[in-house]
């Protein structure tokens, strides 16, 4: 490590005002940040760790929804997002303990690392992200890999979510890390369903448009028994082909449906 200035502040005006610092850099539940700094990946000047901010933490039922603070951890979704059944089953699942209790919702989705489950879960949902100057549309939120729409020193406070008529997640998982192989968020609303595929492409997380027309039609998991997705743009490591990851979204979609219904 090296020495860095560090800040608590305890409002969200507070932690703006710190973030205007020269190279300073917000602070969630440092699991992806904290490593970053002990290789000399990313060596800002200063932190300012958004954990002290009581209004950015909570889980709050809103009208056909739930309102979740950017500082909130996994842990507290998975206890308090009751009323998403299939959001708080998803948050009970990431890394370990140690993880869930550290990592936050809003630090997941800054990082938008392209095996993380919660960008899966917010595109899914059609979540709208919070911010301190705007709200975001969560189509208009990830770019690409590690990269969104947040501006320098923004701070995402909150995340909305739609509850769904019905909705699963399904993860095949990297043992080692514990993110996803390829995560499949399937949620199905009034007006229409949406299946959003993590840990899988190149680009980072996607809707699988071509199976939500099908799912539209047909909410069953034969209705996209015969489609896939072109391996080209997928992911192609050691721990899984371009190939393989394609199949695997088939066979993850098929079963958050199947386990929707």
């Amino acid at each position: 490590m090296y020495n860095f200035e560090f800040e608590k502040p305890s409002t969200v005006a507070d932690a703006v005002v710190a973030l205007a610092s020269e190279d300073a850099q917000a602070l969630g539940g440092g699991q992806t940040l904290i490593p970053t700094l002990k290789q000399r990946l990313a060596m800002p000047s200063k932190l300012v760790s958004l954990g002290g901010i009581a209004e950015m933490q909570g889980v709050t039922a809103v009208d056909g929804g739930i309102s979740i603070g950017g500082a909130t951890t996994h842990a507290a979704v998975a206890a308090g997002a009751g009323a998403y059944p299939a959001l708080a089953e998803l948050a009970s699942h990431i890394g370990d303990p140690a993880v869930r209790n550290r990592g936050t919702l809003g630090g997941s989705l800054a990082n938008n690392d392209p095996s993380a489950d919660y960008p899966a879960a917010a595109l899914a949902s059609a979540a709208v992200i919070t911010t301190n100057s705007r709200e975001i549309a969560v189509d208009d939120f990830f770019l690409g890999l590690f990269e969104t729409a947040l501006e320098e020193g923004e701070i995402i406070t909150g995340v909305q979510f739609a509850v769904p008529e019905a909705a699963n997640y399904q993860k095949f998982v990297q043992p080692a890390s514990r993110f996803a192989l390829v995560g499949v968020f399937v949620a199905k609303y009034a007006d229409g369903v949406r299946v959003a595929v993590t840990g899988a492409s190149e680009d980072g997380v996607f809707r699988w448009t071509e199976a939500e027309a099908a799912l539209n039609a047909s909410f069953n998991a034969d209705a996209v028994a015969g489609l896939g997705v072109d391996p080209a743009n997928m992911i192609g490591d050691l721990h899984g082909t371009k190939e393989y990851r394609a199949h695997l979204v088939g066979v993850m979609t098929r079963r958050a449906v199947a386990a929707a219904n």
